[in-house]
Protein backbone atom coordinates (compact mmCIF):
# COMPACT_ATOMS: atom_id res chain seq x y z
CA UNK A 1 0.00 0.00 0.00
CA UNK A 2 2.80 2.35 0.79
CA UNK A 3 4.34 2.06 -2.43
CA UNK A 4 1.41 2.63 -4.22
CA UNK A 5 0.73 5.90 -2.27
CA UNK A 6 4.51 6.86 -2.88
CA UNK A 7 3.64 5.85 -6.96
CA UNK A 8 0.60 8.02 -6.96
CA UNK A 9 2.39 11.57 -4.91
CA UNK A 10 5.16 10.96 -7.75
CA UNK A 11 2.47 10.54 -10.63
CA UNK A 12 0.82 13.66 -9.19
CA UNK A 13 4.46 15.83 -8.66
CA UNK A 14 4.72 15.15 -12.33
CA UNK A 15 1.38 15.97 -13.24
CA UNK A 16 1.57 19.63 -11.67
CA UNK A 17 5.60 20.68 -12.57
CA UNK A 18 7.03 19.90 -8.99
CA UNK A 19 10.38 18.72 -9.22
CA UNK A 20 11.95 16.98 -6.53
CA UNK A 21 14.84 18.49 -4.14
CA UNK A 22 18.21 18.82 -6.53
CA UNK A 23 21.15 17.40 -6.09
CA UNK A 24 24.38 20.12 -5.05
CA UNK A 25 23.89 23.06 -7.38
CA UNK A 26 26.92 25.31 -6.79
CA UNK A 27 26.17 29.06 -5.90
CA UNK A 28 27.57 31.50 -8.25
CA UNK A 29 30.23 32.86 -5.78
CA UNK A 30 31.11 29.18 -5.22
CA UNK A 31 32.00 28.61 -9.23
CA UNK A 32 33.96 32.05 -9.14
CA UNK A 33 36.14 30.60 -6.20
CA UNK A 34 36.74 27.53 -8.28
CA UNK A 35 37.79 29.95 -10.91
CA UNK A 36 39.91 31.59 -8.65
CA UNK A 37 41.60 28.52 -6.77
CA UNK A 38 42.69 27.24 -10.58
CA UNK A 39 44.41 30.35 -10.91
CA UNK A 40 46.43 30.51 -8.14
CA UNK A 41 48.15 27.31 -9.28
CA UNK A 42 50.35 27.51 -5.48
CA UNK A 43 49.60 27.12 -2.17
CA UNK A 44 51.48 26.61 1.42
CA UNK A 45 50.00 23.50 3.52
CA UNK A 46 50.86 24.12 7.23
CA UNK A 47 50.69 21.10 9.47
CA UNK A 48 51.15 22.53 13.56
CA UNK A 49 49.98 21.14 16.63
CA UNK A 50 51.22 20.41 19.95
CA UNK A 51 52.61 17.34 18.08
CA UNK A 52 55.61 20.13 17.02
CA UNK A 53 56.77 19.92 20.52
CA UNK A 54 57.63 16.12 20.29
CA UNK A 55 59.51 17.48 16.86
CA UNK A 56 58.76 13.69 15.25
CA UNK A 57 55.52 14.30 12.75
CA UNK A 58 52.09 14.85 13.17
CA UNK A 59 50.95 10.97 13.78
CA UNK A 60 53.64 10.61 16.75
CA UNK A 61 50.52 9.68 19.25
CA UNK A 62 49.06 7.09 17.33
CA UNK A 63 52.83 5.71 16.02
CA UNK A 64 54.01 5.75 19.71
CA UNK A 65 50.70 4.76 21.18
CA UNK A 66 50.81 7.65 23.66
CA UNK A 67 48.07 7.46 25.94
CA UNK A 68 45.46 10.31 25.26
CA UNK A 69 45.46 11.65 28.49
CA UNK A 70 49.44 11.84 28.57
CA UNK A 71 49.63 13.25 25.16
CA UNK A 72 47.09 16.31 26.45
CA UNK A 73 49.52 17.33 28.87
CA UNK A 74 52.13 18.48 26.02
CA UNK A 75 49.73 21.14 25.45
CA UNK A 76 50.56 22.48 29.35
CA UNK A 77 53.89 23.73 27.88
CA UNK A 78 53.03 24.62 24.24
CA UNK A 79 54.09 28.34 24.10
CA UNK A 80 55.20 29.10 20.41
CA UNK A 81 56.90 32.54 21.33
CA UNK A 82 58.10 33.08 17.73
CA UNK A 83 54.74 32.96 16.01
CA UNK A 84 54.10 36.05 13.98
CA UNK A 85 51.57 35.93 11.42
CA UNK A 86 52.31 38.50 9.55
CA UNK A 87 55.75 36.94 8.84
CA UNK A 88 54.03 33.92 8.14
CA UNK A 89 52.07 35.65 5.21
CA UNK A 90 55.11 37.52 4.14
CA UNK A 91 57.22 34.16 3.93
CA UNK A 92 54.24 32.65 2.05
CA UNK A 93 53.69 36.26 -0.61
CA UNK A 94 57.56 35.74 -1.10
CA UNK A 95 57.17 32.29 -2.18
CA UNK A 96 54.78 33.09 -4.44
CA UNK A 97 51.51 31.23 -3.35
CA UNK A 98 48.65 32.41 -3.41
CA UNK A 99 46.86 30.51 -0.51
CA UNK A 100 47.54 28.81 2.60
CA UNK A 101 45.95 25.77 4.42
CA UNK A 102 46.44 25.22 8.19
CA UNK A 103 45.62 22.64 10.31
CA UNK A 104 42.71 23.63 12.54
CA UNK A 105 42.40 19.90 13.76
CA UNK A 106 44.49 17.04 13.13
CA UNK A 107 44.05 13.40 14.30
CA UNK A 108 45.04 14.20 17.69
CA UNK A 109 42.09 16.02 18.33
CA UNK A 110 44.35 19.09 19.50
CA UNK A 111 42.14 22.49 18.07
CA UNK A 112 44.25 25.40 17.55
CA UNK A 113 41.78 27.80 17.61
CA UNK A 114 39.12 29.41 20.18
CA UNK A 115 36.58 26.59 19.96
CA UNK A 116 33.70 26.62 22.81
CA UNK A 117 32.98 23.34 21.76
CA UNK A 118 36.37 21.48 23.72
CA UNK A 119 38.45 22.89 26.64
CA UNK A 120 41.46 21.10 24.56
CA UNK A 121 42.44 24.12 22.20
CA UNK A 122 45.47 26.23 22.16
CA UNK A 123 43.55 29.26 24.08
CA UNK A 124 42.01 27.07 26.96
CA UNK A 125 44.72 24.05 27.30
CA UNK A 126 47.89 25.75 26.70
CA UNK A 127 50.06 29.03 28.33
CA UNK A 128 50.20 31.07 25.17
CA UNK A 129 46.25 31.82 25.37
CA UNK A 130 46.01 33.20 22.11
CA UNK A 131 44.17 32.20 18.82
CA UNK A 132 46.36 31.64 16.17
CA UNK A 133 43.82 30.99 13.87
CA UNK A 134 42.09 34.34 14.15
CA UNK A 135 45.57 36.51 13.93
CA UNK A 136 47.18 34.16 10.81
CA UNK A 137 43.48 34.76 9.51
CA UNK A 138 43.15 38.56 9.80
CA UNK A 139 46.73 39.08 8.49
CA UNK A 140 45.67 37.02 5.21
CA UNK A 141 42.68 39.46 5.11
CA UNK A 142 44.93 42.04 5.39
CA UNK A 143 47.72 40.72 2.82
CA UNK A 144 45.54 39.42 0.02
CA UNK A 145 46.02 35.50 0.90
CA UNK A 146 42.91 33.08 0.57
CA UNK A 147 43.12 31.05 3.39
CA UNK A 148 41.55 27.34 3.53
CA UNK A 149 41.31 25.28 6.87
CA UNK A 150 42.19 21.64 7.04
CA UNK A 151 40.06 19.91 9.54
CA UNK A 152 40.08 16.19 10.50
CA UNK A 153 37.32 13.56 10.66
CA UNK A 154 38.80 11.22 12.99
CA UNK A 155 39.50 12.17 16.39
CA UNK A 156 42.12 10.28 18.74
CA UNK A 157 41.14 11.83 21.51
CA UNK A 158 37.82 11.99 22.34
CA UNK A 159 35.89 8.97 23.15
CA UNK A 160 32.36 9.57 21.06
CA UNK A 161 34.88 9.51 17.89
CA UNK A 162 33.56 5.78 17.37
CA UNK A 163 33.17 2.99 16.24
CA UNK A 164 37.47 2.77 16.35
CA UNK A 165 38.51 3.20 13.01
CA UNK A 166 41.77 1.73 11.73
CA UNK A 167 44.46 3.94 13.61
CA UNK A 168 44.54 5.42 17.00
CA UNK A 169 43.50 1.89 18.58
CA UNK A 170 46.53 1.95 20.93
CA UNK A 171 46.20 5.50 22.85
CA UNK A 172 43.74 4.23 25.59
CA UNK A 173 40.45 4.95 24.55
CA UNK A 174 37.57 2.86 24.80
CA UNK A 175 33.70 2.97 22.73
CA UNK A 176 31.56 4.52 25.22
CA UNK A 177 30.76 7.31 23.42
CA UNK A 178 27.88 8.06 20.85
CA UNK A 179 28.91 8.95 17.54
CA UNK A 180 25.39 11.61 16.85
CA UNK A 181 27.78 13.81 19.80
CA UNK A 182 30.72 13.75 17.79
CA UNK A 183 29.14 14.47 14.28
CA UNK A 184 26.94 17.67 16.26
CA UNK A 185 31.17 18.40 17.55
CA UNK A 186 32.22 18.90 14.21
CA UNK A 187 28.74 20.62 12.79
CA UNK A 188 29.37 23.31 15.88
CA UNK A 189 33.58 23.50 15.05
CA UNK A 190 32.64 24.29 11.78
CA UNK A 191 30.16 26.77 12.04
CA UNK A 192 33.12 28.55 14.46
CA UNK A 193 35.23 28.36 11.49
CA UNK A 194 33.28 29.99 9.01
CA UNK A 195 31.22 32.20 11.16
CA UNK A 196 34.64 33.81 13.10
CA UNK A 197 37.36 34.08 10.66
CA UNK A 198 36.35 36.03 8.07
CA UNK A 199 35.56 34.78 4.23
CA UNK A 200 36.92 31.23 4.00
CA UNK A 201 38.10 29.66 0.57
CA UNK A 202 38.08 26.44 1.86
CA UNK A 203 37.55 23.53 4.45
CA UNK A 204 40.34 20.69 3.68
CA UNK A 205 39.19 17.31 5.47
CA UNK A 206 41.26 14.74 6.18
CA UNK A 207 40.76 10.84 7.34
CA UNK A 208 37.65 9.55 6.25
CA UNK A 209 40.03 6.53 5.44
CA UNK A 210 40.39 5.70 8.89
CA UNK A 211 36.73 4.16 8.95
CA UNK A 212 37.53 2.06 5.99
CA UNK A 213 37.45 -0.83 7.46
CA UNK A 214 33.87 -0.59 8.85
CA UNK A 215 31.70 -1.18 5.66
CA UNK A 216 28.32 0.88 5.86
CA UNK A 217 30.10 3.51 8.23
CA UNK A 218 28.06 6.86 7.56
CA UNK A 219 29.97 9.90 7.64
CA UNK A 220 26.71 11.59 6.77
CA UNK A 221 29.09 14.26 4.51
CA UNK A 222 25.91 15.41 2.79
CA UNK A 223 24.96 17.07 6.12
CA UNK A 224 28.06 18.45 6.52
CA UNK A 225 28.57 19.78 3.09
CA UNK A 226 25.21 21.48 3.03
CA UNK A 227 26.05 22.72 6.77
CA UNK A 228 29.37 24.09 5.06
CA UNK A 229 27.62 25.79 1.86
CA UNK A 230 24.75 26.98 3.83
CA UNK A 231 27.09 29.20 6.11
CA UNK A 232 29.70 30.59 2.80
CA UNK A 233 28.02 28.95 -0.31
CA UNK A 234 31.78 30.32 -2.18
CA UNK A 235 33.50 28.14 0.19
CA UNK A 236 35.27 25.39 -1.29
CA UNK A 237 34.92 21.28 0.15
CA UNK A 238 37.78 19.41 -0.60
CA UNK A 239 38.36 15.64 1.03
CA UNK A 240 41.39 14.06 0.58
CA UNK A 241 39.34 10.51 0.74
CA UNK A 242 41.58 9.43 -1.92
CA UNK A 243 38.29 8.70 -4.13
CA UNK A 244 36.60 10.16 -6.47
CA UNK A 245 34.58 12.91 -6.01
CA UNK A 246 31.27 12.82 -4.56
CA UNK A 247 28.68 14.65 -5.08
CA UNK A 248 29.05 18.54 -2.76
CA UNK A 249 32.55 18.65 -3.49
CA UNK A 250 34.12 21.40 -4.80
CA UNK A 251 37.62 20.60 -5.57
CA UNK A 252 39.76 17.06 -5.73
CA UNK A 253 42.94 16.84 -4.28
CA UNK A 254 46.12 14.28 -4.44
CA UNK A 255 48.08 13.15 -1.83
CA UNK A 256 51.95 13.24 -2.87
CA UNK A 257 51.32 12.24 -6.32
CA UNK A 258 50.20 13.95 -9.25
CA UNK A 259 46.79 13.83 -10.89
CA UNK A 260 46.61 10.13 -12.60
CA UNK A 261 49.50 8.96 -10.96
CA UNK A 262 49.61 6.47 -7.99
CA UNK A 263 53.02 5.88 -6.91
CA UNK A 264 51.82 6.05 -3.26
CA UNK A 265 48.92 3.62 -3.54
CA UNK A 266 46.80 6.06 -2.27
CA UNK A 267 44.87 6.21 -5.34
CA UNK A 268 43.60 3.09 -6.00
CA UNK A 269 40.02 3.63 -6.22
CA UNK A 270 40.88 7.68 -6.86
CA UNK A 271 40.32 8.69 -11.12
CA UNK A 272 40.51 12.16 -12.02
CA UNK A 273 37.40 13.74 -12.25
CA UNK A 274 36.00 17.37 -13.51
CA UNK A 275 36.37 19.59 -10.86
CA UNK A 276 39.66 21.58 -10.12
CA UNK A 277 42.39 20.02 -9.15
CA UNK A 278 45.33 19.90 -6.55
CA UNK A 279 48.16 17.83 -5.19
CA UNK A 280 49.54 17.98 -1.62
CA UNK A 281 53.13 17.15 -1.37
CA UNK A 282 56.17 17.61 1.66
CA UNK A 283 58.60 19.81 1.20
CA UNK A 284 61.16 16.69 2.97
CA UNK A 285 59.41 13.48 4.29
CA UNK A 286 57.24 15.02 6.38
CA UNK A 287 54.08 16.55 6.96
CA UNK A 288 54.62 17.85 11.05
CA UNK A 289 57.83 19.18 11.70
CA UNK A 290 60.80 16.71 12.21
CA UNK A 291 63.83 17.72 13.48
CA UNK A 292 65.74 14.88 12.29
CA UNK A 293 64.44 14.94 8.45
CA UNK A 294 66.51 16.94 6.74
CA UNK A 295 65.64 15.15 3.02
CA UNK A 296 64.61 18.20 1.57
CA UNK A 297 64.05 18.17 -1.93
CA UNK A 298 66.33 20.76 -3.75
CA UNK A 299 65.11 23.64 -5.57
CA UNK A 300 64.92 22.20 -8.38
CA UNK A 301 63.42 19.44 -7.42
CA UNK A 302 60.74 21.24 -6.31
CA UNK A 303 60.67 23.69 -9.32
CA UNK A 304 60.17 20.71 -11.47
CA UNK A 305 56.90 19.34 -9.60
CA UNK A 306 55.10 22.89 -9.17
CA UNK A 307 55.46 22.89 -13.69
CA UNK A 308 54.27 19.52 -13.17
CA UNK A 309 51.43 20.10 -11.21
CA UNK A 310 50.38 23.16 -13.44
CA UNK A 311 51.25 21.24 -16.41
CA UNK A 312 48.57 18.36 -15.32
CA UNK A 313 45.88 21.18 -14.54
CA UNK A 314 46.00 21.15 -10.88
CA UNK A 315 47.06 23.46 -7.94
CA UNK A 316 50.55 22.41 -6.13
CA UNK A 317 49.54 22.52 -2.12
CA UNK A 318 53.30 22.44 -0.41
CA UNK A 319 53.71 21.88 2.69
CA UNK A 320 55.89 22.91 5.71
CA UNK A 321 55.78 22.37 9.61
CA UNK A 322 56.18 25.07 11.53
CA UNK A 323 58.79 24.42 14.77
CA UNK A 324 57.11 24.37 18.58
CA UNK A 325 58.44 27.86 18.64
CA UNK A 326 56.21 28.92 15.79
CA UNK A 327 59.06 29.71 13.13
CA UNK A 328 59.19 28.22 9.91
CA UNK A 329 62.35 25.69 9.29
CA UNK A 330 65.08 27.47 7.79
CA UNK A 331 65.44 25.64 5.45
CA UNK A 332 61.41 25.77 3.87
CA UNK A 333 61.86 29.20 4.39
CA UNK A 334 64.74 28.90 1.66
CA UNK A 335 63.30 26.63 -0.58
CA UNK A 336 59.97 29.01 -0.40
CA UNK A 337 62.24 32.20 -1.65
CA UNK A 338 63.76 30.20 -4.40
CA UNK A 339 60.39 29.43 -5.81
CA UNK A 340 58.96 32.59 -5.53
CA UNK A 341 62.00 34.16 -7.19
CA UNK A 342 61.61 31.95 -10.44
CA UNK A 343 57.80 32.80 -10.21
CA UNK A 344 59.42 36.22 -10.59
CA UNK A 345 60.35 35.50 -13.55
CA UNK A 346 58.37 33.00 -15.29
CA UNK A 347 54.91 33.34 -13.06
CA UNK A 348 52.85 34.39 -15.88
CA UNK A 349 53.67 30.83 -17.77
CA UNK A 350 51.78 29.08 -14.63
CA UNK A 351 49.10 31.20 -12.69
CA UNK A 352 45.87 31.95 -14.69
CA UNK A 353 46.82 28.62 -16.98
CA UNK A 354 45.45 25.50 -17.64
CA UNK A 355 47.09 22.49 -18.33
CA UNK A 356 48.22 22.77 -22.08
CA UNK A 357 46.88 20.91 -24.87
CA UNK A 358 49.79 19.28 -25.43
CA UNK A 359 49.54 16.41 -22.85
CA UNK A 360 52.74 15.71 -20.18
CA UNK A 361 55.16 14.01 -21.54
CA UNK A 362 58.83 12.24 -20.56
CA UNK A 363 60.31 15.74 -21.68
CA UNK A 364 58.08 18.21 -19.39
CA UNK A 365 54.61 19.59 -19.88
CA UNK A 366 52.85 22.90 -21.55
CA UNK A 367 50.80 24.88 -19.72
CA UNK A 368 48.35 27.37 -21.64
CA UNK A 369 46.07 30.39 -21.76
CA UNK A 370 44.25 31.31 -24.57
CA UNK A 371 46.21 30.79 -28.12
CA UNK A 372 49.55 30.95 -26.08
CA UNK A 373 51.14 27.71 -25.30
CA UNK A 374 54.33 27.52 -22.63
CA UNK A 375 56.61 24.42 -23.13
CA UNK A 376 58.14 24.14 -20.31
CA UNK A 377 61.21 22.17 -21.26
CA UNK A 378 62.69 20.12 -18.35
CA UNK A 379 64.42 16.98 -19.45
CA UNK A 380 65.10 17.09 -22.87
CA UNK A 381 68.10 15.10 -24.64
CA UNK A 382 67.67 16.34 -28.23
CA UNK A 383 67.88 19.68 -30.07
CA UNK A 384 64.91 19.12 -31.29
CA UNK A 385 61.21 18.99 -29.96
CA UNK A 386 58.42 17.35 -31.75
CA UNK A 387 54.61 18.97 -30.21
CA UNK A 388 51.11 17.23 -31.58
CA UNK A 389 49.21 19.60 -31.76
CA UNK A 390 45.83 18.30 -33.49
CA UNK A 391 45.99 20.53 -36.71
CA UNK A 392 46.71 24.22 -34.71
CA UNK A 393 49.09 26.13 -37.20
CA UNK A 394 51.54 28.24 -35.27
CA UNK A 395 52.24 31.91 -35.43
CA UNK A 396 55.42 32.16 -33.60
CA UNK A 397 57.66 30.51 -31.23
CA UNK A 398 60.11 32.54 -28.95
CA UNK A 399 62.20 31.85 -25.58
CA UNK A 400 59.60 32.75 -23.23
CA UNK A 401 62.73 34.48 -20.34
CA UNK A 402 64.67 36.87 -23.55
CA UNK A 403 61.66 37.03 -26.43
CA UNK A 404 64.31 35.76 -28.76
CA UNK A 405 62.99 33.58 -31.88
CA UNK A 406 62.73 29.61 -32.07
CA UNK A 407 63.08 27.91 -35.17
CA UNK A 408 60.44 25.72 -36.09
CA UNK A 409 58.91 23.39 -38.62
CA UNK A 410 55.57 22.62 -39.71
CA UNK A 411 54.84 18.94 -40.17
CA UNK A 412 51.77 16.68 -39.86
CA UNK A 413 49.79 17.62 -37.14
CA UNK A 414 51.93 19.15 -35.34
CA UNK A 415 55.55 21.31 -35.52
CA UNK A 416 59.65 20.43 -34.88
CA UNK A 417 61.30 23.07 -32.49
CA UNK A 418 64.71 23.37 -33.33
CA UNK A 419 67.73 24.41 -30.70
CA UNK A 420 71.18 25.38 -31.35
CA UNK A 421 72.04 23.85 -28.53
CA UNK A 422 70.55 21.27 -25.64
CA UNK A 423 67.93 22.98 -23.29
CA UNK A 424 69.75 22.90 -20.14
CA UNK A 425 68.27 25.71 -17.97
CA UNK A 426 65.98 23.98 -14.29
CA UNK A 427 63.09 24.99 -17.05
CA UNK A 428 63.61 26.21 -20.50
CA UNK A 429 60.37 27.75 -21.40
CA UNK A 430 59.29 28.50 -24.85
CA UNK A 431 55.62 30.92 -26.20
CA UNK A 432 54.31 29.75 -28.48
CA UNK A 433 51.51 31.64 -30.40
CA UNK A 434 48.93 29.48 -32.21
CA UNK A 435 46.74 30.61 -35.02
Amino acid sequence: MKHIIRFIFVLLLIATGVKAQPGYVPAKENLQNREEFQNMKFGVFIHWGIYSMMANGEWIMNNRNIHYKEYAKLAEGFYPSKFDAGKWVSDVKAAGAKYICITSRHHDGFSMFATKQSPFNIVDATPFKRDVLKELADECHKQGIKLHFYYSLLDWSRTDYCPLGRTGRGVGRTEHGRWDTYHQFMLNQLTELLTNYGEIGAIWFDGQWDQDQNPGFDWRLPEIYAHIHKLQPGCLIINNHHLTPIEGEDAQTFEKDLPGHNTTGFAEEQTVGALPLETCETMNNSWGYNITDLNYKSEKELIHYLVKTAGYNANLLLNVGPRPNGEFPDIAVERYKAMGNWLKQYGETIYGTRGGMVTPRHWGVTTQKGNTLFVHILNLEDRALYLPLNGRKVKSAKVFIDKKPVKYTAVSDGVILSFDKVPDDVDFVVEVELK
